[in-house]
């Protein structure tokens, strides 16, 4: 049993997991056949799907160099997915090299790739723990040693949201996870959404999914930053979200919103 709990025969690969249906989409190795066979489905009623997790991790990697250059020090990446280089660390330090990075997934197989690539510096670390009780993350032991929450912390939610259900309180969530943040803190958030199209049969792809899948509206994730001042030009289709190149092809179909918010006094 690993020190979080977790037997490696207790991970569960016989549904398809949103980390690995993403990683596949991505184009990276670590998934399933039960991964890739959801994420085909997904790109054959969803063909957006493509340009959209790249979209979405372009946004990711926009933010995180924003994020550092306004000079927080403290990333909390709540729902990292496995690891894909250029990772946030690996980002965030190529503008500061002193940033602490503390990833935070709920699956064991994530746990274990990142614990293989992170370093043992005590500049990050990688913890198993599920965004749905986020006052035990922002208490986990490994998140406290490398995360200070009495210095700014920027949160990072990238596509990790619409797998929250409305009955699990997603408002609730990131109210736990602002009001453990000192003044000068952000969040990042990306989330789904349907806004652009009809998008029930991509829903339905992650219906024998770990999680489900459930897009919101653009209102619905404005929502989500009350409580802090969202940065120009707030939030948007993730392309557009302040863009250092041109838009990729088809950037309007692109089903994912993206803002980045500061925590006032």
């Amino acid at each position: 049993m690993s020190q979080d709990g977790f037997r490696a025969e207790g991970i569960d690969t016989s549904r398809p997991h949103p980390a690995r249906i993403y990683d596949y989409l991505l184009g990276g190795k670590d998934n399933y056949e039960v991964d890739q066979k959801a994420g085909d489905e997904l790109a054959g009623v969803a063909p957006e799907v493509w340009i959209s997790v790249r979209a979405n991790r372009a946004f990711m990697r926009r933010a995180v160099r924003y994020i550092v250059g306004s000079g927080v020090r403290q990333i909390l990446d709540i729902g990292t997915g496995l690891p894909t280089s250029p990772n946030v660390h690996e980002i965030a330090q190529e503008v500061a090299p002193d940033v602490r990075v503390a990833y935070v997934d709920n699956d064991p197989i994530v746990k274990v790739h990142a614990d293989a690539l992170l370093s043992r510096s005590g500049a990050t670390s990688i913890v198993l723990a599920d965004l749905r009780d986020p006052q035990a993350i922002v208490d986990h032991p490994d998140v406290r040693r490398v995360i200070d929450f009495d210095e700014p912390v920027a949160v990072l939610l990238v596509a990790i949201f619409h797998f929250l259900t409305d009955a699990e309180n997603p408002g609730q969530v990131v109210s736990t996870l602002r009001d453990a943040l000192p003044k000068g803190s952000f969040l990042v958030l990306s989330h789904a959404t349907g806004d652009f199209a009809d998008r029930g049969d991509a829903q339905a792809v992650y219906n024998n999914a770990t999680a489900t899948m459930n897009l919101r509206s653009r209102a619905e994730v404005e929502r989500f930053f009350d409580g802090f001042e969202l940065v120009e030009p707030g939030v948007t289709q993730v392309p557009f979200w302040r863009p250092d190149t041109p838009p990729p092809d088809r950037s309007g179909e692109i089903g994912f919103y993206g803002g980045v918010a500061r925590k006032l006094g």
